[in-house]
C-alpha cells in the first residue's frame, strides 16, 4: 500500500463516482478503478458498495475513510515540519522554569516565540532552581528560566539577564504593617517567617542569608514548603511573612500584601542559564526572542 492509494481512495469515497474522482485527480479512469481495486485486494474488504452509476462506502469503507485522512494528514505535517526543519524554523526546546516566573514573563516569551516559529514545539517543566541547572548541565534540558540564582549554581553555565526584581515581604493583609509603603529589616525580622524547603530550594535560604546576615539578624523559621502555591497559602492565613520577588504579587493576586523592603537589597536577578557551546538553531532562536522582549521593557 503506497500514499498514493489512500488519495485516489479518498478521493472516490468523497465524489462517490470514479470517472468525478479520476478528473479530479487527472488521472485515467480504468487505472483508477484498478488502483482501487489492488487496495481492496490488499485489505481483503471492499470498501464500496457498487451500484449502476455510484459507489457507496461499504461499513468498513466508512472506518478505513477515516484512518486514510489521519495517515495523510499526518504525511502532510511530516512534510511540512521537516522542511522547516531543514530552513531553521522547527525543532524541539526543552525549558525548565521557576513556577513564579509563569504568571507574566513566561506567557510573553512563549506567545512571542510561537508567532514567529509556529513549527517549534517547546516542553516545560516546573522545577526548583537546581534541578533546572542540573538538567541543563546533564542536557537533559537545553535552557533554564530562572530567578535568583546563586553564582556558585552557574559553573560551567552561561547566563543571560532579562530582569532585576525588587525584594519584597508578603504578608497576610491583617498584617500591622501590611499598610506601610515598605518595612526595613529589623522592622520584621522578629517576625516568624515562611519559607521553600531547604532541601528542594538551597538556593532560597543562601539569598535569604545574604541579606539578613550582613545587617546581624537572624530569622525565625516558621514553616518550610515544597511549592510557592502552599506558601501563599501559608502566608494568607497569618501564619508567618514571607521574604519574595516582587511578582509574587501578580501570582498571589489579591491574596497577600507585598511590600518593598528598604533599603532595597540587592534586586533578585531574572534570566536564561544555558550551556556556554553553540546551542541547536531553535534554542538560539529562543534565547534570542527572550532577549528582544526584556530589551523593550
Amino acid at each position: 500500500m503506497e500514499l498514493r492509494h489512500l488519495h485516489y481512495f479518498i478521493a472516490v469515497a468523497e465524489h462517490e463516482n470514479v470517472t468525478r474522482a479520476a478528473a479530479a485527480l487527472h488521472v485515467a479512469q480504468p487505472s483508477l478503478s484498478r488502483q482501487i481495486r489492488d487496495l481492496e485486494d490488499e485489505l481483503g474488504v471492499e470498501l464500496f458498495e457498487r451500484q449502476a452509476n455510484s459507489l457507496r462506502l461499504s461499513e468498513a469503507g466508512r472506518v478505513f475513510l477515516d484512518e486514510a485522512r489521519e495517515v495523510v494528514r499526518r504525511a502532510e505535517r511530516a512534510v511540512l515540519t521537516v522542511r522547516a526543519a531543514a530552513a531553521g524554523r522547527a525543532g524541539e526546546i526543552r525549558l525548565g522554569f521557576a513556577p513564579s516566573l509563569a504568571i507574566d514573563l513566561l506567557p510573553r516569551i512563549l506567545r512571542e516565540f510561537q508567532q514567529q516559529y509556529p513549527e517549534a514545539r517547546v516542553i516545560m517543566q516546573d522545577l526548583s532552581t537546581r534541578e533546572m541547572l542540573d538538567g541543563v548541565l546533564e542536557q537533559s534540558l537545553h535552557l533554564a528560566l530562572a530567578v535568583g540564582v546563586e553564582p556558585h549554581l552557574l559553573e560551567g553555565l552561561e547566563f543571560d539577564l532579562l530582569e532585576r526584581h525588587r525584594v519584597c515581604v508578603a504578608m497576610a493583609h491583617d498584617h500591622p504593617l501590611a499598610g506601610r509603603t515598605s518595612v526595613t529589616l529589623p522592622e520584621v525580622e522578629t517576625q516568624p517567617w515562611v519559607v521553600f524547603r531547604a532541601t528542594d530550594y538551597p538556593e532560597y535560604h543562601a539569598w535569604m542569608r545574604g541579606i539578613v546576615a550582613p545587617a546581624g539578624g537572624r530569622l525565625e523559621i516558621a514553616e518550610e514548603h515544597d511549592g510557592v502555591f502552599s506558601l501563599i497559602a501559608a502566608v494568607e492565613s497569618g501564619r508567618g511573612v514571607a521574604l519574595v520577588s516582587e511578582r509574587l504579587g501578580e501570582m498571589s493576586g489579591r491574596r497577600l500584601t507585598i511590600v518593598p523592603l528598604e533599603p532595597p537589597p540587592p534586586p533578585l536577578l531574572v534570566g536564561i542559564a544555558k550551556r556556554p557551546e553553540p546551542a541547536a538553531p531553535m534554542v538560539g532562536r529562543f534565547v534570542e526572542v527572550a532577549r528582544q522582549l526584556a530589551a523593550r521593557q
